[in-house]
């Protein structure tokens, strides 16, 4: 479905002013996965398969939430006096510090940011995207000047490693942009936008244990739900039906988003899709008509980062300079729930900024404070 777009006359838009990565510094090579879960593959197989020579883990010491508070400083740091001080984050994650509370309070706190909205957000893989369509929408209402959209992932806490349709792909990262209002002329305006979801497919990408329906708790509620095993805690994917779904929803989206914009796929100058698979990626980018060229992306390097794969693909080729800024854009992905979504916007021009995992301080007992 896509959002509405402005009233006629209105040319205020989301921009993309500020752009910031974090990844972990463990690199984990294909032959180290295969080894460590004792996977009967090989590198050429992984690499043939899925276009994924290495990835980034996070060790213990690391949370989603270390990731995420180290990707948003440095956006707002590449940001800089171009964007007010932040008044939302949106933290997109299917891997959370706690199953409660949300992370993206206490992540809004190590960043100084006092008060302010924070929430999670959970579309799996579409995560980002969907939040840049909330802030969007929010920030152009007036209902905020100056949001965060965060999107962190430790998929090394969820993944079965003797698992070989899915220990191979997965890595762990976080990045973040920060918004303000501008013009729809101006590098970084995100244009227009197309979501959607289809729960029929609920069952194609899970994790089955954790929640209501099987939860992993050992208190005696007195009704008998099951008791979970090690396979119900991890990530599950059935491959080739989420392959079909992915290509024909991501592909559909992206047409839908083009036609409200009213771009022809040629006059594309990057395409970012969800680097899930890089014969997915090439899958839709033929459909669509995107020559190589202009197909970004880094999952030969960091994997499948889930829902940070799209904001750190943009900070990789951001980096590199790989675009002039106002270049024609197009941003896809899709995910568990199922979900999908994608927007149009002009390439940023912001500087990328990095930055290592932040350690969670030490918690205090809470106090009543002014907002910094």
């Amino acid at each position: 479905m896509t959002s509405p777009s402005s009233a006629p006359g209105d040319r205020a838009r989301a921009v993309i002013a500020g752009i910031g990565s974090c990844l972990p510094p463990l690199a984990v090579t294909n032959t180290q996965v295969i080894a460590r879960g004792n996977l009967d593959t090989t590198d050429a197989w992984i690499t043939g398969r899925t276009g994924i020579h290495r990835r980034r883990l996070a060790g213990p010491a690391i949370s989603t939430g270390d990731l995420a508070t180290a990707a948003a400083r440095a956006a707002i740091d590449s940001a800089g006096s171009a964007v007010p001080r932040p008044d939302l984050l949106l933290l997109a994650t299917t891997t959370p510090d706690r199953p409660c509370p949300a992370t993206a309070p206490e992540v809004a706190h190590r960043l100084g940011l006092g008060t302010v909205p924070a929430f999670d957000l959970a579309a799996v893989c579409s995560g980002f995207l969907y939040g840049l369509v909330t802030a969007s929408a929010l920030l152009r209402s007036g209902t905020c000047r100056a949001p965060l959209v965060v999107a962190a992932e430790k998929y090394s806490t969820i993944v079965d490693p003797f698992d070989r349709d899915t220990a191979p792909l997965f890595g762990d990262a976080a990045a973040a942009v920060a918004l303000r209002l501008g013009d729809a002329d101006e590098p970084g305006a995100v244009l227009e936008t197309d979501w959607g979801s289809d729960g029929g497919g609920s069952d194609l990408i899970t994790v089955a244990a954790g929640g209501s329906r099987l939860p992993t708790t050992g208190i005696d509620t007195g009704i008998d739900t099951g008791t979970p095993g090690h396979g119900d805690r991890c990530f599950r994917m059935r491959g080739r039906q989420v392959y079909a779904h992915a290509v024909r929803r991501m592909t559909s989206s992206s047409e839908a988003v083009l036609a409200t914009t009213g771009w022809r796929p040629e006059e594309l100058r990057a395409f970012i899709g969800h680097q899930a698979n890089q014969r997915i990626l090439d899958a839709v980018a033929d459909r669509l008509g995107v020559p190589p060229r202009h197909r970004l992306g880094n999952i030969r390097d960091v994997g499948n980062t889930a829902g940070a794969s799209v904001p750190l693909a943009l900070a990789d080729a951001a980096a590199r300079h790989a675009c002039a800024p106002g270049a024609r854009t197009l941003l896809t992905a899709f995910g568990g729930g199922l979900t999908w979504a994608s927007a149009t916007l002009l390439w940023p021009d912001a500087p990328v900024r990095t930055a290592a995992p932040e350690p969670r301080p030490p918690l205090h007992d809470h106090q009543e404070v002014s907002p910094p």
